[in-house]
């Protein structure tokens, strides 16, 4: 039975006094107390303590930011050392731009690109860019795309849960947004047929146990997109600098008129980078859209992007997270066959996706926190896991698999 009590030292419940949720992130908000963490005030490498000394190894990586590992010492070094020359200024500062070169150059199909801090608000600028660019209204939305962007009756208002309404949303705006669930080409085709000539955008977030084969969807929405006149844009949040280095547009060979980056981009500090062809940028040079924030270019996040960038362009990290991922996905799959546990981890090894009967994987997490395991619907891998900790987590896994039968 799920409850918020009895915990151990009540930063719950403190939580829950002063803030709705009790996290200002609705998917760290804890719901498997006493054995998930109340709060975690720690992490190294691939591992986090809570607030009773507890140590875990973690795949959350803060739900996807931390590809490098928890204090990497390069990126730490680069936040550091850029600390003692200022933070923000009233003026550009060159990180803005060294940081959109090497964007730029690591990214296919990203002609320009420019920063603020979350992905939710970097996709509302692309869908305004993108409105203005074709002077079309209607937005086509495939997967989570953001609490901000969630605005189509059936939208996922979270990455797992979608919603038949759409409360503080205007009937009239919402109706210019239409959810469509991955892989629907026969709803695609009959909205198209319908309102092609109005759609401006199709926006599109990949379904995380359909990665492996997404490129033929992909290549399906690029064509829609192409035929109708609309623009295709990557949400990569997720999928950026971890499934490729250049994205589903490296991964899959098809690239987007316009795409938004995050997460993995600067291994936990805050950041969001929207890019992509430079004439259709060009309403923003025009001044036709104003798209702009006072902390876009604040340089901590910048020099850790940098470091991040660097550091997955010259090593191997794309490779270890693939390798790493494989490894831990095919490993803990064996283990749920082998204990007919109902469910699996499917897609791409580098965040693969929990599948199968929900109260059995709500059962799993919640004995993988008593054996030290940090895990979540979708399981990340960061450059810091070894094969020793993968080992390590097999053993606790099937611990907790035995309890759970």
């Amino acid at each position: 039975m799920d409850t918020d009590t009895p915990t151990t030292t009540g930063w719950r419940a403190r939580a829950l006094a002063v803030m709705p949720v009790g996290s200002s992130t609705n998917s760290k908000a804890p719901t498997l107390l006493p054995e998930e963490p109340e709060v975690i005030v720690r992490g190294n490498g691939c591992r986090v303590w809570d607030q009773r000394g507890r140590e875990f190894i973690d795949y959350r990586c803060a739900l996807g930011p931390v590809t490098l590992g928890y204090a990497d010492p390069a990126v730490d070094a680069a936040i550091r050392a850029q600390l003692d020359d200022g933070i923000l200024f009233g003026h550009p500062h060159p990180l803005e731009t060294t940081t959109a070169e090497l964007f730029c150059a690591l990214v296919p199909g990203a002609e320009a690109a420019r920063f603020l801090k979350t992905g939710g608000e970097a996709l509302a600028a692309i869908i305004r860019i993108a409105r203005a660019h074709t002077g079309r209204d209607r937005v086509v939305q495939i997967g989570y795309n953001g609490w901000l962007n969630s605005l189509a009756a059936g939208a996922r208002v979270l990455p797992g849960a979608t919603s038949d309404a759409v409360p503080g949303v205007p009937a009239a705006l919402a109706a210019l947004h239409h959810a469509v669930d991955w892989e629907d080409r026969a709803a695609l085709d009959a909205l198209f047929a319908e309102r092609g000539a109005e759609v401006a955008l199709i926006l599109v977030a990949a379904d995380y146990p359909g990665l492996p084969d997404a490129a033929g969807f992909y290549r399906y929405l690029r064509e829609l997109a192409d035929r109708h006149g609309a623009l295709l844009a990557y949400d990569e949040m997720v999928t950026g600098f971890r499934v490729a280095l250049g994205g589903m547009g490296e991964a899959t060979g098809v690239l987007p008129d316009l795409a938004v980056f995050g997460k993995g981009i600067a291994n936990g500090m805050p950041l969001a980078v929207y890019s992509g062809r430079r004439d259709v940028l060009g309403v923003l040079d025009r001044g036709e859209v104003v798209v702009t924030s006072t902390y876009g270019g604040e340089t901590l996040s910048l020099a850790a992007a940098t470091a991040t960038m660097t550091a997955i362009r010259d090593g191997d990290v794309i490779g270890r997270l693939h390798r790493t991922g494989a490894r831990l996905q095919q490993g803990l799959n064996a283990l749920f066959d082998g204990a007919a546990a109902g469910f699996r981890l499917e897609g791409h090894p580098a965040c693969p996706q929990f599948v199968g009967d929900d109260a059995a994987v709500r059962a799993f997490l919640r004995a993988a926190f008593r054996h030290g395991l940090s895990l979540y619907r979708v399981v990340y891998v960061n450059a810091a896991h070894t094969d020793a900790d993968v080992d390590e987590t097999l053993r606790r896994a099937a611990l907790a698999l035995r309890e759970c039968a």
